[in-house]
């Protein structure tokens, strides 16, 4: 898909299921997958909620005793087990509220019960880095998912956005594009490895989300 039109369509389609449905956005780290999950609940209204995967990164304090916070954002950087029970529950408990963790950039932390999926919840959309992953426990997240998009932006833009982000978040100069070196782009080129198990390809290098 290569404009807003045909985006809205998919969701379209998508919410005339007769079940609830899980939208599975994935893409490398920068390349605007929140931005496009946050565009089509916005899209879909009270029908839709946000699940990120990032809720499930594992607390700084823990990637510390593990020795893993210098790379944070890596696939063993997050609770993959409870993110697989977490869509088992969404796709399952339907006549309940079920509260999934967020995280919080400003923080840097993951926070708990910060998302309600309430029952009228008919679309849910989750994002992030490794929903197609083959490595265990993420290789069962396809399979809890009714459709997946892959997110595409020019590979430039993408790691200029990501050195710009590290930077607003209090990273020097040399220090954000080290980040991006050595921990983004190892996790980008894992996650681009995945892009054949997608069902879509959305490339917004196409078209701007911010202005729907």
């Amino acid at each position: 898909m290569t404009s807003w039109t045909g985006v809205r369509a998919a969701v379209d389609r998508l919410l005339g299921a007769a079940d609830r449905v899980l939208l599975g956005i994935v893409g490398p780290p920068g390349v605007g997958k929140s931005t496009l999950a946050a565009a089509v609940v916005r899209y879909a209204g009270a029908a839709a909620v946000g699940v990120p995967m990032d809720g499930f990164h594992l607390a700084d304090a823990e990637l510390d005793r593990l020795g893993r916070r210098g790379r944070k954002g890596a696939v063993d950087t997050f609770d993959g087990y409870g993110y697989v029970a977490l869509l088992v529950r969404i796709r399952a408990e339907t006549g309940s509220v079920v509260y999934a963790p967020a995280f919080d950039r400003d923080l840097e932390q993951p926070v708990a019960g910060a998302v309600a999926v309430p029952p009228t919840a008919r679309l849910v959309v989750t994002e992030g880095n490794y929903l197609l992953d083959r490595e265990a426990p993420w290789d069962q997240v396809v399979a809890l998912l009714d459709e997946t998009w892959y997110v595409h932006l020019d590979d430039g833009v993408r790691r200029k956005r990501l050195v710009a982000r590290h930077r607003r978040f209090g990273r020097p100069p040399a220090g954000a594009r080290a980040w991006e070196q050595t921990v983004d782009q190892p996790n980008a080129l894992r996650v681009a490895a995945a892009r054949g198990r997608a069902d879509r390809v959305v490339d917004l290098s196409a078209f701007d989300l911010l202005g729907t």
